[in-house]
């Protein structure tokens, strides 16, 4: 059929039908060459992106376990709290104090030896026997941090919104010793509502629209956090963690770079997978942190400019295909010529494109038409780099912000907890390197819950914002202001010893009683002042020295500054 119907075609339409399906041949293969490569472009990108918000999650809730398992640690370390019985005024007093610098704290305890509470936090399940509660059982024996569970015995007493998932908490406990006897243990019950706040602070402004989600998994691969309120219902459906456990990032390993993975709705999104690198053996949960986002979403830009350059692609081989039909009397000498040049093209070989031949109008034409065309599209396939490359440079903008937000803190703009910590290490190397000394000074604001109580929380926010503006403007431009948590700050003094920080702390002091507050008046610190034993080098002994100096400030009456001494405080413990 097909040997009879040719020969009636004319060779004028031969030529065009072939010059025709020769540009829309490399016209297809570039366009497919432009889109995995921009497919490749963006998933590195969107996959970085989405990795770095993994990462940050990850990062902020090891540093947060570890901190509150260091907390209930040094509390349960303190003699001079329970001296006077599990159930005396000042264990209440610091299990409240705890409470109110940890909100997330839902539950703060003692229980005895026989696992009776003695002391908790409003009061709740005071003389219940816990002993059965595995918090009690491992935390009677050392520092132990559980894994995410529903609340039994506190499920009626602590209220709960209607709207809101099940209650949950992550437990901390850890032995009481006095004398090196255990004579109780310290629990505390967090809100597992703390990562959810996490992972939504870390969220860039464009998540809704990108139609980010983050999710949280324990070590066995089970779903413990899922967004928008939806975990006991992803649970229930069996969700499970995307990639096998056998090859997920592993707590030494190095993390994946982000893929698309197919999951259990069925759907494939492009996924970054970070497993939770713990600061201590007991904060060590083995979760996994996992962001996603849509590979509609994520790989539109790429679908979009494949389209348009195929449109493009088509439209220029139908005036290709009528260009080659008026000329088809005289380009037979080049069509070996045209046809090498455009799979050179279709190769993307470099400086590749169709030669431009004047052996006549009709040629010199087409060639144009074809030159124009690989330029078009090597023209749209540079913007689309250029594109990317903008949409990188905004993302890699947007990284840096969530870096500095995650080192800073919202309320006052001081470093936070996690900034401190990177810049004193910054600090002792350099302290090390030249020999020179280094201190701090720990300062709390005295009876701020009074303030709170009296005045509400957003003038105690004004007086932390007034004490850290304070503090700022009265140390050096190389010393380091940073705020602990709650109405605690601390200051580092590089190149300073104990008795020039505590000159400064006496200053601070007094400036800080001086001035007044907004609304509240005039308010009081107490700081407690310690010097880095270069010998001993180690930094966490130099604040528990600050830490248990401002101890004995506020037990010594307040408004002062105390200078650590390792004998005088053993002798008052």
């Amino acid at each position: 059929m097909r040997s009879k119907l040719l020969p009636l075609l004319s060779f004028r339409t031969h030529i065009a039908i072939v010059f025709g399906g020769l540009v829309i041949v490399v016209a297809a293969a570039l366009t497919f060459a432009l889109g995995q490569m921009l497919k490749t472009q963006i998933q590195r990108d969107s996959g970085g992106a989405l990795s770095v918000i993994a990462k940050n999650a990850s990062q902020m809730l090891a540093d947060g376990l570890y901190d509150r398992s260091r907390e209930v640690q040094v509390l349960t370390e303190s003699p001079a709290i329970w001296s006077g019985g599990l159930d005396g005024p000042e264990v209440a007093h610091n299990l409240a104090r705890s409470q109110a610098m940890r909100p997330n704290s839902l539950w703060i305890g003692v229980a005895d030896t026989e696992g009776v509470v003695k002391s908790a936090t409003g009061g709740l399940l005071l003389g219940k026997n816990v002993k059965e509660r595995p918090w009690f059982a491992a935390g009677i024996q050392r520092n132990f941090v559980g894994d995410v569970h529903p609340a039994k015995l506190l499920a009626s007493l602590i209220p709960r919104p209607a709207t809101s998932e099940p209650l949950r908490f992550v437990d901390f406990a850890a032995p009481i010793k006095v004398g090196g006897k255990v004579v109780g243990v310290l629990g505390v019950h967090g809100s597992w509502d703390w990562a959810r706040d996490v992972v939504e602070s870390l969220y860039p402004a464009n998540a809704k629209a990108r139609e980010l989600s983050a999710f949280i998994f324990d070590r066995s691969g089970a779903v413990i956090y899922a967004p928008n309120g939806k975990t006991a219902e992803y649970a229930e459906a069996g969700m499970r963690l995307p990639v096998s456990l056998s090859i997920a990032p592993g707590r030494d390993g190095e993390d994946q770079p982000a893929s698309v993975m197919k999951w259990q709705d069925g759907q494939e999104y492009l996924t970054a997978v970070v497993r939770m690198k713990a600061r201590s053996v007991a904060s060590d949960m083995g979760w996994y942190v996992v962001v996603r986002e849509p590979v509609g979403i994520a790989f539109a830009s790429s679908h979009d400019a494949m389209l348009r350059s195929l449109i493009v692609g088509l439209a220029i081989a139908f005036v290709t295909g009528v260009i080659a039909w008026m000329a088809a009397g005289r380009v037979s000498e080049h069509l070996t010529t045209m046809a090498r040049s455009a799979r050179d093209v279709e190769l993307g070989l470099p400086g590749a494109s169709i030669a431009l031949l004047d052996s006549s109008a009709e040629v010199h034409a087409l060639s144009t038409a074809l030159h124009n065309m690989t330029r078009r599209l090597i023209t749209l396939n540079e913007q689309m780099e250029d594109k990317v490359k903008l949409r990188t440079q905004e993302l890699e903008a947007a990284n840096r912000e969530l870096d500095r937000q995650s080192r800073s803190d919202h309320l006052t703009g001081v470093l936070n907890r996690r900034g401190f910590e990177a810049q004193l290490k910054i600090a002792l190397s350099s302290a090390k390197r030249r020999s020179s000394p280094i201190s701090v000074i720990m300062v709390d604001l005295d009876h701020f819950k009074q303030v709170n109580d009296t005045h509400g929380h957003d003038v105690g926010d004004q007086v932390i914002r007034h004490l850290s503006d304070t503090l700022r403007q009265r140390v050096r431009d190389s010393d380091i202001v940073a705020r602990m948590g709650g109405e605690e700050f601390i200051v580092m003094l590089p190149d300073t010893d104990a008795k020039g920080a505590q000159i400064l702390a006496d200053e601070l002091v007094k400036v800080v009683a001086s001035r007044q507050a907004p609304v509240a008046g005039k308010v009081t610190i107490s700081a407690g002042v310690s010097q880095l034993d270069m010998k001993v080098e180690d930094l966490t002994e130099m604040l528990k020295g600050a830490d248990e100096a401002l101890y004995v400030a506020k037990r010594s009456g307040r408004n002062q500054a105390v200078l650590h001494d390792a004998g005088a405080m053993a002798s008052m413990a």
